[in-house]
């Protein structure tokens, strides 16, 4: 019950950031088939639909028995909507009894933590675009997961309990080295971290930024959080490595804090969400 609440106490507080509604929800856009504006991929057969999912950081799949129902047509909107994201759609009886769907459904495949969430039934053959809208923005987490206010609901579903955050300026001349750095360093602990930017540069990340204790003088800094213990630690770096990320993360896993003796003054923050 206290991790619980404590999960919930650090979601309130990031969400009180009140984050732009146009910021981008994901960092890395997916390279392996993204759905095109002309409609989602038709997944005919299994090993069709197993190789779509497999492929794709993020993949929304309707798994519809009829055809004729109104979500079909929503659901073919957002297509358009969401491009970084891939598509697919199957009415072919062997596909949907591979994945377990007796009901008209749209899933939601992650490859991060390898979780399929799932609509079906009543819920969403009456869907409005709004709420499936809302389903996708907040559930399509990467490898790599921009902060944001809709991507911070996903962010703590996960079952992934450590997340690992890299405090950077967007805007800074090393950022996109950086990135590629810490994308690459992210596929080693796939399932195990889940891996978030924040951007620096946004005044509305300041409370993130202050959550851990960090200045701006520190930055550009790693965050590690671990949800249902409420463990972290910070390490300020001139640039991210690869192997500074690894050490770092392997560190916290074993059990070796940077800073050991965190004092009751030092927890403050958590209490005062």
């Amino acid at each position: 019950m206290e991790a619980s609440c404590s999960r919930c106490l650090l979601l309130l507080f990031l969400l009180t950031c009140e984050l732009a509604p146009e910021v981008a929800g994901e960092v890395e856009e997916s390279s392996d088939g993204p759905g095109t504006a002309q409609g989602p991929i038709w997944l005919t057969d299994v090993p069709t639909a197993e190789e779509f999912i497999s492929a794709a950081e993020v993949a929304i799949v309707g798994f519809f028995q009829d055809l004729e129902i109104p979500v079909v047509s929503v659901f073919h909107s957002m297509v358009q909507k969401f491009q970084d994201v891939s598509f697919g759609i199957s009415n072919n009886s062997e596909v949907l009894a591979h994945y377990n769907i007796t009901r008209n459904s749209i899933s939601l495949f992650r490859l991060v933590d390898n979780e399929q969430l799932k609509l079906e039934g009543e819920e969403v053959e009456n869907m409005e675009a709004a709420k499936l809208s809302l389903f996708i923005e907040t559930n399509s987490l990467r490898l790599v997961t921009e902060y944001n206010t809709k991507t911070g609901f996903g962010l703590f579903n996960t079952m992934i309990e450590i997340h690992l955050l890299l405090v950077i300026s967007k805007a800074s001349p090393e950022y996109a080295e950086n990135m590629n750095r810490y994308r690459k360093a992210a596929r080693l602990f796939q399932g195990k971290i889940l891996f978030v930017l924040v951007d620096s540069g946004m005044k509305e990340n300041e409370k993130v930024i202050s959550f851990f204790k960090l200045k701006k003088s520190q930055l550009p800094a790693l965050a590690i959080y671990r949800t249902f213990d409420d463990q972290w630690d910070t390490l300020p770096i001139t640039e991210v490595t690869v192997e500074h990320v690894k050490n770092f993360c392997d560190g916290f896993l074993e059990g070796k804090l940077l800073r050991e003796n965190r004092t009751s003054e030092e927890k403050t923050p958590k209490v005062e969400l």
